[in-house]
């Protein structure tokens, strides 16, 4: 039997009769367990982060799909990938129910749009190379639902990340990720701790796959994009670091080449062939 634990009752009675210390401390003392629920999930995020690695060698991509806080989360997710690796912006695509406006106004019906999803899919071309993961903290959301069980009868490889457990998202998906974090603080609203835990596992799968697709060098973004001042500064001492040049032959270096990473590897090159 399906039981909705994102909905259960709060743990906390009378919240407006509490001091607001009370209220901040009873917050961080229930956000203290989402990092644990996360914590039982690895081993799915493996699968799901493995296959999503082979896919993208042979030229996949990775899709998100949610309604509401969830699909906010995947787009956010997505749209972070090319600045801070230097991706283009179709490896990572984020689909939010309603569309874009949906990611500043609530756009509530549209996560009832069994086929909207699938239908937004079609015109990407997504195929058997590509990975798609639902996300839907009540794991009952209809137009994840449709997309997830239309993929997978496409052969196509299905994640979905609910915090509520044997949800029916989770039946459509070959690899299921549940974090369950328990009621919320305000009962039923899952844009706390199921938005936290679900954005902790979409950084966990996004990073892990970025590192292990060699975006990353020792311990930092080689190939970000040098979109402003504060990033071309980390970019050149990333190449003070790595080759002992002075900050100014770095940055010289650096706006040449437009990435740590090429220009690292530029340089090492030219010296190796003296």
């Amino acid at each position: 039997m399906f039981i909705k634990i994102t909905e259960q009752s709060s743990l906390y009675n009378d919240l407006e009769k509490k001091s607001i210390l009370e209220i901040l401390s009873e917050i961080n003392q229930e956000d203290q367990k989402v990092a644990q629920a996360v914590q039982k999930t690895i081993p799915e995020i493996e699968k799901l982060v493995n296959g999503i690695i082979e896919r993208m060698k042979r030229g996949g991509r990775l899709f998100y799909i949610g309604a509401g806080t969830s699909g906010r989360l995947g787009v956010l997710d997505a749209s972070e990938i090319p600045p801070t690796y230097g991706m283009p912006n179709t490896y990572v695509i984020g689909l939010i129910a309603g569309g874009d406006s949906a990611l500043r106004n609530p756009v509530e019906a549209a996560e009832d749009d069994y086929d909207g999803a699938w239908e937004e899919l079609m015109e990407y071309k997504i195929n058997k190379n590509d990975t798609l993961v639902g996300i839907a903290a009540s794991g009952t959301t209809p137009y994840v639902i449709g997309a997830l069980r239309r993929a997978r009868e496409k052969g196509i490889l299905t994640g979905a990340i609910s915090c509520n457990p044997d949800s029916p998202v989770a039946a459509e998906a070959e690899i299921r990720i549940e974090p369950i974090v328990g009621p919320e603080y305000v009962t039923g609203s899952t844009r706390m701790k199921s938005g936290t835990a679900q954005k902790l596992v979409l950084n966990m799968i996004t990073t892990t796959a970025m590192i292990k697709l060699g975006r990353v060098k020792d311990n930092k973004m080689v190939n970000m994009q040098l979109t402003n001042q504060k990033l071309v500064d980390r970019g050149t001492r990333m190449i003070v670091d790595e080759l002992g040049l002075s900050y100014e032959q770095a940055n010289n270096l650096l706006l040449l080449h437009g990435s740590a990473k090429v220009a690292i590897d530029v340089y090492r090159n030219n010296i190796n062939n003296l």
